[in-house]
């Protein structure tokens, strides 16, 4: 059997009640949507809690899922949802910054210079920034996310989303560039 079979075969099963076929699922995809919801919350604790409560909630509503999509990037859309309501939760910010809306998107660098900076600096950067930042970032350059799919799952414009993400690389730029002189100068 292949992958796509053994899914189709376990959400079949997890519509009848199986609890084996959703600990198969589980296991199939709970570290990629682990991975995913600790980008958002940036807090293993509250990320296993948010996957725990988004895996309740797809298996609650399997019945809802229609194969127009993969299971996996349906899976991934609970679990996104689910962390955002954690980190309003947890962070009050139900509205990003509205004040970036009137900044312009950073130019002047290229997006291939991304690929150049040491992935540990980038991690670290990228863990520090503000909630609203890391959040953007993430869905936009980790998940895939449009500014489109970003406003409507955040609730914010899709200007302020294109602000936030400017602003995001422009801090974790301006970070990066900072350690790098830090460590040389060490």
């Amino acid at each position: 059997m292949n992958q796509k079979h053994d899914i189709e075969q376990f959400i079949k099963a997890c519509r009848q009640g199986n609890r084996q076929a959703q600990f198969a699922i589980y296991q199939q995809y709970a570290k990629a949507m682990l991975n995913t919801s600790f980008r958002i919350l940036n807090h293993q604790q509250d990320a296993e809690d948010a996957l725990q409560e988004a895996f309740l909630k797809a298996f609650r509503q399997i019945d809802q899922y229609r194969s127009e999509a993969s299971f996996g990037a349906w899976l991934k859309r609970i679990v996104v949802n689910t962390s955002v309501s954690h980190l309003r939760k947890r962070r009050n910010i139900s509205e990003l910054d509205q004040a970036d809306i009137s900044d312009p998107p950073f130019e002047g660098e290229q997006d291939s210079n991304w690929e150049k900076v040491n992935i540990d600096l980038a991690y670290q950067a990228l863990h520090s920034l503000p909630d609203g930042y890391r959040t953007v970032f993430s869905l936009f350059v980790m998940e895939g996310y449009d500014h489109q799919e970003i406003g409507q799952i955040l609730g914010i414009s899709v200007s302020t989303s294109i602000s936030q993400l400017s602003r995001a690389k422009k801090k974790i730029r301006s970070m990066i560039k900072e350690r790098q002189e830090t460590s040389w100068i060490n």
